[in-house]
C-alpha cells in the first residue's frame, strides 16, 4: 500500500470517530489562533512572543526583527541579501520557519532565506527555542520561528497604511485591511520593499555595488464559522522578489537572483463534546532563477511543488488529561538545473499527551514516526514538565530527539547527490527557570545537545564534491530573556533584553563551529507619554570564527549596533502617526560575513494611518 493510500485510510477512519461524537456544543473562541499545537503543547519550553508593536518598529525583513529582539545570530550577505540563522549553535538548515502551523523551509536548500520573509503581514511572531521535530518535522533542532495570521471573529473594520522612506532610496509600503463579524473574518495586506542599496562603506571611499533589490508580498486570511462546531479558514501568501547580489570587489561579475513563492492553506476545524479536530491541506511552491552574469541571457533555475495533508485530533480523557494525534502526508515534486526531475513522499504519525497533575505541576510527552520512500527516519520523542513553586518562580524541563532530512540538492544533484544519506539526528535537554515579580520577568534556560550524522559536502575520489554523513557536534549554552514594564503617572517605560552564550564544538577537532558567536546580546527600551513614544535598541555580537580551524587571522570582530526612533500621534484616536528612525546610530563598521559590510548611520522617516 502506498503512503498516499495509507494516509487516506487513516484519515477516513478518524473522521468516522469524530462524526460520532456530536452530543454537545462547544463554542469557538472569538480569536482563532492559526497554530493550536504551539499554544497547547509548548508549556515546557521557552517561547518568546513578538507583538505587532515590536514588529512595526523594525525593518520589514524577518532578519532585522529577530536580529534585534532574539538570541539568534544571522549570517547576512549584506543588507537585503541572502540571510540564514544560527539558533543555539546549529546550522541554518536546523531552524524551521512555521507558517500558520506548516513547515515552509525550502525543499531545495533545507532552510529559509529570512530576507525573503516580510513581517508586516502577520499579527504576531513566536520564537520557540529547542527541539520541535515531533510536531513540525524536519529541521526543528535549534528552534522554530512561527508566523501567525490569527483571525478575530468580532465586529471590526479597519484600514492600515504604513510608508517608510529612508536613505539609499529605500522604500517600504504596507496596506492592510481587516474586516470581521461574528460569522466572518477577513485579513489581508500588501507589502512592497525596494532599495538602491548603494550605501557607502564606513571608513572607506567605496560604495555597495550591485546591491539593489525589490520584493512584493501579498498575504490574505479568511475565516467562516459554519456553525458553533465547525469553521473553515483559508490562508494565502504570494512572494515575488529580485535581488542583485552585492559585489565583494569592483571587478567581480554582477549576478542576480529571482524568487517566486506561493503558499496556500485550507483548514477545517471541528469540536464535538470531548473531541476537537483540525484538517489542513496545503499547497506550497518555490521557484528561483539565478543569473550568473546579468549581462548575459542565460540562467539556471529550479523549483519544488509540495502538497501537505495534516490531520490533528484532540481528545480530553478528563479535565486534566489531553491526548492529540497528528497524521500527515507530504509529497514533493522538484525540477531544476541541478536536480533534474525528482520527487519524494513522506508520511508521519505523532502522538502527544498532556497531563495536569495539580494546579502547580503538569507534564507533556510526545512521539513521532515517519515513513519515506527515500530514507529511514528515527523515532522522535519529547518529554517535558513544568512546576510552579510560587507566583515568583517556575521551573521547566524538556528532553527531546529531533532530526533533519536530506534536501533535494543533497539527494539528487546531478553527478554529486547521495541517495544513501541518513537524516541528521540530535538529542537535547534543557532546564528553564522563570522568575516573575510585579512588573519584572526573567527567564534563564540552560541547554545541551548532541548532533550526529551531520551532512557535509566533501570532495570524493573522482574529484567532485558530494554530501556525506560525517560530523558529530556537541552544543551547550545558556539563554536569558528579560522584561520590565513600569507606569509612573502618565509615563510608561518598557524594557526587554536577551542574552545568549553558545558553545558549538566539532567533536573531532574540538573547535567552535564557524559562524557561531559565543556571545550575543540585545536590548530595547521604550518610553511612552501621551501621544509621544520613543525607543532605543542595541545589538551586540561577539567575535565570529569564519574557518573550521578557528584561525585567528580570519576572525570577524565583535560589533555593537544601536538604533533610535521616535514618533508622535497627531490625532485623538491614534489614527495619524509620524515617526523618525536612525539606524546604526554610532556609525559602527561591521560585517556578519567577510567582505559583506553593512550600512553605516542612516535615516528613515515613516507615516502610519489607521482608520
Amino acid at each position: 500500500m502506498t503512503l498516499k493510500k495509507r494516509f487516506a485510510f487513516c484519515l477516513l477512519f478518524l473522521c468516522q470517530i469524530i462524526s460520532a461524537q456530536n452530543d454537545s456544543i462547544t463554542k469557538l473562541k472569538e480569536v482563532v489562533v492559526s497554530d493550536s499545537n504551539l499554544k497547547n503543547f509548548s508549556n515546557t519550553q521557552s517561547v518568546q512572543r513578538l507583538s505587532d508593536s515590536i514588529i512595526n518598529r523594525n525593518q520589514a525583513s524577518l532578519t532585522s526583527l529577530l536580529n534585534y529582539n532574539t538570541v539568534i545570530y544571522f549570517k547576512e550577505n549584506g543588507l537585503g541579501m541572502t540571510s540564514s540563522p544560527s539558533f543555539r549553535g546549529t546550522t541554518s538548515q536546523q531552524t524551521v520557519v512555521v507558517w500558520n502551523g506548516i513547515n515552509i523551509n525550502s525543499q531545495l536548500l533545507g532552510q529559509t532565506d529570512f530576507n525573503t520573509i516580510s513581517t508586516r503581514g502577520f499579527n504576531s511572531i513566536d520564537v520557540k527555542a529547542g527541539g520541535g521535530s515531533v510536531v513540525y518535522g524536519s529541521g526543528a533542532i535549534g528552534g522554530t520561528i512561527h508566523l501567525n495570521n490569527d483571525l478575530k471573529f468580532t465586529d471590526t473594520f479597519k484600514n492600515d497604511f504604513q510608508i517608510y522612506y529612508g536613505e539609499f532610496n529605500t522604500l517600504s509600503a504596507i496596506y492592510g485591511l481587516t474586516a470581521a463579524t461574528k460569522k466572518w473574518s477577513f485579513d489581508a495586506s500588501f507589502t512592497r520593499n525596494s532599495s538602491d542599496n548603494d550605501f557607502k562603506f564606513v571608513g572607506q571611499d567605496t560604495h555597495n555595488l550591485n546591491g539593489q533589490y525589490y520584493n512584493n508580498t501579498l498575504d490574505a486570511a479568511v475565516g467562516f464559522k459554519i456553525n458553533t462546531n465547525n469553521s473553515i479558514k483559508f490562508y494565502s501568501e504570494i512572494y515575488d522578489g529580485e535581488r542583485h547580489f552585492s559585489l565583494t570587489s569592483p571587478n567581480a561579475t554582477k549576478t542576480k537572483y529571482q524568487d517566486y513563492n506561493t503558499r496556500n492553506l485550507l483548514t477545517w476545524s471541528s469540536s464535538f463534546s470531548k473531541f476537537a479536530s483540525n484538517l489542513r491541506l496545503a499547497y506550497i511552491t518555490e521557484h528561483y532563477n539565478y543569473f550568473e552574469d546579468i549581462n548575459r541571457d542565460g540562467f539556471t533555475s529550479g523549483g519544488v511543488k509540495s502538497f501537505i495533508g495534516k490531520y490533528d485530533i484532540d481528545y480530553e480523557l478528563s479535565s486534566k488529561i489531553k491526548i492529540s494525534t497528528i497524521l500527515d502526508y507530504t509529497k514533493n515534486d522538484g525540477i531544476g538545473s541541478g536536480i533534474g526531475r525528482s520527487s519524494r513522499e513522506i508520511g508521519g504519525a505523532s502522538l502527544l499527551w498532556k497531563h495536569i497533575l495539580t494546579e502547580k505541576w503538569n507534564y507533556e510527552m510526545s512521539a513521532r514516526k515517519e515513513v519515506s520512500d527515500v530514507y529511514k527516519s528515527p523515532v522522535l520523542f519529547s518529554v517535558g514538565s513544568r512546576y510552579n513553586f510560587s507566583d515568583f518562580y517556575q521551573l521547566k524541563f524538556n528532553v527531546s530527539r529531533n532530526y533533519r532530512v536530506p534536501t533535494f540538492n543533497d539527494l539528487y544533484w546531478e553527478g554529486s547527490g547521495n541517495p544513501d544519506l541518513k537524516p541528521e539526528s540530535s538529542y537535547q535537554a534543557e532546564i528553564g527557570n522563570q522568575f516573575s515579580y510585579k512588573d519584572f520577568r526573567l527567564t534563564i534556560t540552560g541547554y545541551g545537545m548532541k548532533i550526529k550524522d551531520m551532512i557535509r559536502w566533501l570532495p570524493n575520489n573522482s574529484g567532485n564534491w558530494s554530501p556525506v554523513n560525517t560530523d558529530k557536534v556537541t552544543i551547550y549554552g545558556a539563554e536569558a530573556l528579560l522584561g520590565w514594564k513600569k507606569n509612573v503617572n502618565k509615563h510608561t517605560f518598557d524594557f526587554s533584553g536577551t542574552y545568549g552564550y553558545t558553545v558549538s564544538l566539532d567533536d573531532i577537532t574540538n573547535k567552535q563551529l564557524f559562524y557561531v558567536p559565543y556571545h550575543k546580546l540585545t536590548g530595547s527600551l521604550s518610553y511612552y507619554y501621551k501621544k509621544l513614544s520613543a525607543y532605543y535598541q542595541i545589538m551586540y555580537t561577539g567575535e565570529i570564527f569564519t574557518t573550521s580551524d578557528n584561525n585567528p587571522k580570519y576572525i570577524l570582530d565583535a560589533y555593537n549596533v544601536s538604533n533610535i526612533g521616535t514618533d508622535y500621534n497627531f490625532s485623538k484616536k491614534n489614527t495619524f502617526k509620524v515617526g523618525l528612525k536612525v539606524a546604526n546610530l554610532w556609525n559602527e563598521k561591521y560585517e556578519a560575513l567577510p567582505s559583506r559590510f553593512m550600512p553605516g548611520r542612516n535615516l528613515t522617516i515613516y507615516l502610519n494611518l489607521n482608520y
